[in-house]
């Protein structure tokens, strides 16, 4: 590839991996740009895994010294998602993704209407509904089994039920969130590398640029907390809804 495909793919994961580490949806920056240079769909999404894995784990590091990961029992939503996101990988070769491009999008758009109704969304610590135990096994299984099976909006979901089920405000519901999704991008990861469905210089360019943006995105949210996490929160839920409908449109 020419040398400013390379520089493109630096900026679009330094985007991606800004965006991310906020409020996740870095992969509307990161997919198209991995099929714009030319990738196959299955190789585009497995270096989307391997790089972004590389962000995430940036943002992590940076939450646990903030003191962002002491929630209990995340351990076991790690564990869990990591697992489940394994089986996910594995299921898209044998399951219909149909019905989930179609519903998924209607799911989003509710996570975005909940969100704006509710002004006081994870601004503060609310109520706790759900025990940690509970929750981590059932979310990390679920939602990692998601993420690996298809993915787009698993990061809002995360959100979504952390502060409402665990009453976590949106600064600490974000350290807990991508701690769960660090987990599913590694299990992923290992199934498309088992099926060798991952381009390493297009994954490198975009590691670069994501050691950069989750630096600086996590930074922010350590620094500024839930007011400045919120409207970020809504604006990548709402392009990713916009983005989903369009496919569906597209598609037929």
């Amino acid at each position: 590839m020419p040398i400013y495909v390379w520089f493109l793919l630096f900026l679009a994961g330094l985007t991606g991996g800004f965006i991310d580490s906020i409020a996740g949806g870095g992969g509307l920056v990161t997919v198209p740009a991995l099929l714009a240079v030319g990738l196959p769909p299955q190789v585009a999404l497995g270096t989307n895994k391997l790089q972004s894995s590389f962000g995430t784990l940036i943002a992590v590091v940076r939450y646990a010294r903030a003191g962002l990961l002491g929630t209990p029992w995340l351990w076991l939503a790690v564990v869990a998602a990591l697992f489940s996101s394994m089986a996910g990988a594995w299921a898209v070769s044998a399951l219909d993704t149909t019905l989930l491009k179609k519903l998924i999008p209607w799911l989003l758009a509710a996570v975005a209407v909940y969100t704006m109704l509710n002004r006081k969304f994870g601004l503060t610590a609310g109520e706790q509904r759900v025990a940690p135990v509970v929750f981590a096994l059932l979310a990390g299984a679920a939602l990692g089994f998601y993420d690996g099976f298809f993915g787009p909006g698993a990061g809002s979901f995360w959100t979504v039920a952390v502060v409402t089920l665990l009453g976590l405000d949106l600064r600490t519901a974000t350290g807990y969130t991508k701690t769960a999704n660090l987990a599913s991008n590694v299990g992923a990861l290992g199934i498309f590398l088992m099926h060798d469905a991952v381009h390493f210089g297009a994954g490198g360019a975009m590691i670069a640029g994501q050691l950069v943006g989750a630096r600086l995105g996590s930074g922010l949210v350590v620094k500024k907390g839930a007011q400045f996490i919120r409207p970020v929160f809504l604006t990548v839920v709402a392009a990713l809804t916009a983005k989903l409908f369009w496919d569906l449109v597209v598609d037929g």
